[in-house]
């Protein structure tokens, strides 16, 4: 009995050391996983401070562009509400480039930079501002691209290079936050052996951080929607997958068209909930293994199920049917529609090039407004192509490589040359003469069209001078696209065209199409109503193409109608394009309106159109479109009216 009792003996300084160990590693265990839940607390608050900041340079960025936009907007109507709004973009970026010295202090030389740049901003805008006022539409215009686009540029560069770097933080202080997780559960885990009590309380509250960490790392905190990079990672699993046959990766690249209306006209708050419930809508749609998120703005993206890569159409189709619903938000109804690009990963793609590619589709689906559009190869070659011709077209503008050639229009009964069209030819130093078919539909989507259609103007009525020096009274047309012809400023331009060659009126003739017209029907007559006020004519080109309103038609202020080629050139044989061309005359005179024919190539046609009592014709039987040179021979050798 004694052993055992000194073994006792001996085994309780035993135990009260392995208590003691017990005790002080349970100790140092649970304080650890203090310490770890309190770091996980400090990781919290510090990606959310980085989330702020970066959130302030977005929203900083955000503002200099909006006034960016304003500046340009004012040119285009210097008597628009957006001239009101200016001071009020200024104060507003201002203050916001000013406030991110209390979101990182570390910044504070860049800071500083930038809120130069926007200083430096103000006398360049007074003088534009002045510019306007005095009517000097083009030393305006020279302003804003020379003095004021350049530092806008920087300055929306800067904001935006600045919240890139802190979104490199953010998500290099998330990445360390996970490994912080990993570490914590195996802590989690010992403490768990050594105390269950301890173990249950410290691993509740580890779980409760990392939920937290992990679901602002991943998650939209408006929408409650995945975000941008969970979104990216959840593609990787699939593209990953689909390498490995099972099924295949279809994303669905989603944009928002009028949600910035809804912005400007009922404000952010609007705004935000009308992004949360087009998230709901989306998650309502869609299947519970389709996964949908918000990556910014009004950005969304769906990441299919897709076993064969062939539901991602049907999908598009059901988001497009939900979300074009109209919304009631805070008792007003909002419609906007939606644009849907769609990709399906091949065998070789990556995760970036798939969602650029389904990026390439939704620009396409909202440029062509075809609702929703897969991506095909054609479509990254034609953006490259058109950002190509852009940048080419805005140095053949300053270089001056655009050029006119003129299709004269003949009286049909008496076959004097009445005047001229002007149509443009791009001089290209590689490609040499590039018709207007191949350019003009790729400014007309931009705002530099502004700029081409004002150049053509001054050089139709500056070679209209040179005639009418010469003894050639030939008025000359131009075509407007809708973008112009919306534009209010419009009939100023044209008025200072007029003045600067010192011809008048009645030597121009601007012509627009019947879709133009349509686009919006009360701004454009107003726009057609003041330039006839400056004796300019007016005509509609492709008269029989497009689908105006016998209500619009009527009372439009304008002189002549075209009749297109398509009816024309086979009229003398096609009797259904005879009765057709037929029509259009008696219409046209019935409205007090000129006739011309479009693309008369033969000598039975003028008989026809001078049997139906047309006014002009025009086309290869008279001549093609000729160089300014070439024209000026033409009409020695043809009558034309004194």
């Amino acid at each position: 009995m004694a052993r055992p009792e000194r073994i006792a003996v001996r085994r309780r300084p035993l135990q009260r050391w392995a208590a003691a160990v017990l005790a002080l590693t349970l100790l140092a265990l649970t304080l650890a996983a203090v310490l770890g839940s309190w770091r996980q607390t400090a990781l919290v608050v510090s990606v959310a401070e980085e989330s702020r900041s970066t959130d302030a340079y977005q929203e900083a960025a955000y503002l200099a562009t909006e006034e960016a936009s304003l500046l340009q907007a004012v040119l285009r109507e210097p008597d628009g509400e957006e001239r009101e709004r200016i001071d009020t973009a200024y104060q507003r970026t201002l203050t916001a480039i000013q406030s991110l010295e209390a979101q990182d202090a570390r910044q504070a030389a860049e800071n500083a930079r930038l809120e130069g740049l926007q200083a430096d901003l103000v006398p360049g805008v007074a003088e534009y501002l002045r510019l306007l006022d005095e009517d000097a539409v083009a030393d305006a215009q020279e302003v804003l691209e020379t003095r004021i686009e350049p530092l806008s540029t920087e300055l929306v560069s800067g904001l935006r290079s600045s919240a890139e770097g802190r979104t490199a933080r953010y998500t290099a202080r998330l990445n360390g936050a996970e490994q912080d997780s990993g570490w914590l559960q195996w802590g989690t885990v010992l403490v768990f052996l050594l105390g269950l009590a301890v173990l249950a309380l410290v691993g509740w509250s580890n779980r409760a951080h990392r939920r937290l960490v992990e679901r602002m790392a991943a998650h939209d905190a408006l929408t409650g929607l995945p975000n941008r990079v969970a979104f990216q990672h959840c593609t990787d699993r699939a593209v990953l997958a689909a390498r490995s046959g099972s099924g295949r990766a279809t994303v669905l690249m989603l944009d928002l068209d009028g949600f910035k209306e809804v912005n400007d006209n009922f404000g952010h708050h609007a705004g935000d909930q009308l992004l949360i419930e087009v998230g709901r809508r989306l998650r309502a749609a869609l299947r519970a293994e389709d996964t949908v998120a918000r990556l910014g703005g009004d950005e969304f993206a769906v990441l299919l199920s897709d076993p064969d890569g062939s539901g991602g159409e049907a999908a598009a189709a059901r988001i497009a049917d939900v979300v074009n619903e109209p919304f009631v938000i805070e008792g007003i109804t909002l419609g906007i529609e939606v644009s849907i690009g769609i990709a399906t990963g091949a065998p070789d793609d990556d995760t970036a090039s798939l969602l650029r590619h389904a990026d390439i589709a939704m620009y396409t689906a909202k440029e062509h407004r075809l609702g929703y559009t897969r991506f095909n190869p054609g479509q990254a070659h034609e953006t490259a192509n058109r950002l190509t011709l852009l940048s080419d077209l805005r140095r053949a503008l300053d270089a001056d490589e655009i050029e006119l050639h003129y299709q004269p229009k003949v009286s049909v009964r008496s076959g004097e040359v009445i005047g001229a069209e002007a149509l443009a030819r791009w001089r290209h130093p590689v490609r040499g003469l590039v018709a207007p078919n191949d350019f003009i539909p790729v400014l007309e989507g931009t705002s530099l069209v502004h700029r081409f259609t004002a150049r053509v103007i001054d050089q139709a009525l500056a070679q209209a001078r040179r005639w009418l020096d010469e003894g050639h009274r030939v008025p000359v047309a131009v075509n407007a696209s809708t973008r112009c012809l919306l534009d209010r400023s419009f009939p100023d331009v044209v008025a200072g065209a007029l003045r600067r060659a010192g011809v008048p009126g009645d030597l121009l003739c601007v012509e627009i199409t019947e879709n133009t017209v349509m686009a919006d029907p009360d701004r454009a007559i107003d726009v057609l109503r003041r330039i006839r006020e400056l004796g300019v004519s007016t005509a509609i080109d492709d008269f029989g193409t497009g689908y105006s309103s016998m209500a619009y038609l009527k009372i439009l202020p304008v002189d002549e109608i075209k009749v297109d080629r398509s009816f024309v050139r086979d009229m003398a044989t096609d009797h259904s394009n005879y009765v057709l061309v037929e029509s259009a005359v008696d219409l046209g005179h019935n409205l007090g309106l000129k006739v011309v024919a479009e693309g008369v190539e033969d000598d039975p046609t003028v008989s026809a159109l001078d049997g139906l009592g047309c006014d002009v014709a025009q086309g290869y039987h008279y001549a093609r479109p000729l160089p300014a040179d070439d024209f000026a021979a033409y009409l020695d050798r043809k009558p034309a009216r004194a």
